[in-house]
Formats: C-alpha cells, sequence, structure tokens
C-alpha cells in the first residue's frame, strides 16, 4: 500500500513522517529530497534543465539551488517548467522504490506537492500535514533563514489546506499545542489494520 503524506510548505510533513518511521515497519520516499539528488544524479535531468534555464542553473556539477529558487518560485510558469523536467524521473525512481519495498506494512511517499503534479493517483490512502499560516512561515524563517516575503511566496504557489484536506482520507493538525505522535499513532493503526 502507498499512502501519501503531504503538506503545505512549514506544515512539519518531513517531521510527521519520520515519526511515522518510529511506529511501524514502514518505509518513507521524501521525494523532494530524492528529486534533489536526481537534479545532480540524473544526466536526463541536468541536460534538461541547462537547456530551458542554462548554465548558470549548475555551479561545480551541483544545482545552483539559489539561482533555480529565484527563478522559479517568482514565476509560476518556470516552475511548471522544471517540474515537468523533474517529475517523471522521480515517478520512475518511486515506482521502483515501492517494488523494492513490498515486504513493508505500507510505503509513505511523502511530498509537498502530491496533488499539484498529479502524484495522489499513485496512493492508496492520504494524509494531509496542516498548521496556521503563521506557524509555518516562522517554522520556515527559521529553518531555511528565508524571507518572510519568501516563505510567502512559496505558499502561493501550493494548493491551499483546505482543498489538500477535501482529497484526503486523513488530516493530522500541526500547530505548536497540537500532539503530533497521538495522530500518527491513530492513522498508523488505522492503515495497519
Amino acid at each position: 500500500m502507498v499512502v501519501g503524506l503531504t503538506g503545505g510548505i512549514g506544515s512539519g510533513k518531513s517531521t510527521a513522517a519520520k515519526m511515522f518511521q518510529e511506529v511501524g515497519n514502514i518505509v518513507v520516499y521524501f521525494a523532494d529530497e530524492e528529486a534533489k539528488k536526481l537534479m545532480t544524479t540524473s544526466i536526463i535531468i541536468k541536460e534538461q534543465i541547462c537547456k530551458e534555464f542554462g548554465n548558470e542553473a549548475y555551479l561545480d556539477n551541483q544545482l545552483n539551488k539559489v539561482f533555480i529558487a529565484n527563478v522559479v518560485f517568482t514565476n509560476p510558469k518556470k516552475l511548471a517548467i522544471l517540474n515537468s523536467i523533474v517529475h517523471p524521473e522521480v515517478y520512475k525512481h518511486f515506482k521502483e522504490f515501492v517494488s523494492s519495498n513490498s515486504n513493508k506494512e505500507y510505503v509513505l511517499y511523502e511530498n509537498a506537492i502530491l496533488f499539484e503534479n498529479s502524484s495522489d493517483a499513485l496512493c492508496d490512502k492520504i494524509i494531509t500535514v496542516v498548521a496556521d499560516e503563521n506557524t509555518r512561515i516562522q517554522r520556515v524563517v527559521h529553518r531555511d533563514g528565508a524571507s518572510e516575503t519568501d516563505v510567502r511566496n512559496r505558499i502561493r504557489n501550493q494548493w491551499k489546506d483546505s482543498k489538500k484536506a477535501l482529497l484526503s482520507n486523513y488530516i493530522i493538525v500541526n500547530n505548536t499545542s497540537d500532539n503530533l505522535l497521538n495522530q500518527i499513532m491513530k492513522i498508523h493503526n488505522n492503515l495497519t489494520k
């Protein structure tokens, strides 16, 4: 079984994913981390990114994250182009990952843009992690050193929590006072019945 785990930037979905790993015989595929690795290791992706964004997209054979972020988070068309380059390769990689982990209770597919890139179609169940916007902004400012304006731009490029929640089987509320582990245990127990 594949269980999608999504939520907007700063919602705490990665924290939730790591907690899920501790509660059962599951494995987590962190789509964003794998995409970043593939953007550096996949010749197919590198060639297409350089063709679309120029050679400045890579420095010393590593993705120039600052350059790419500045281009795509202020230009939805460029973000769509980047996604159209990266997502097919991540999709192939994910399918191999699922096949190689068929002995697990389920594969948790952590993906910030699960709905936006139609990856929800790969999932049997979907969990959305939500948090209020101010909490999300403060988390990302603290974690990444990003400006509040940059974080707000990223939030605007993602679906609203309410829209994701309508399409989800489970919702985890992750503001500072919410008991994250209790929510995760209830969902995990439900998934493994």
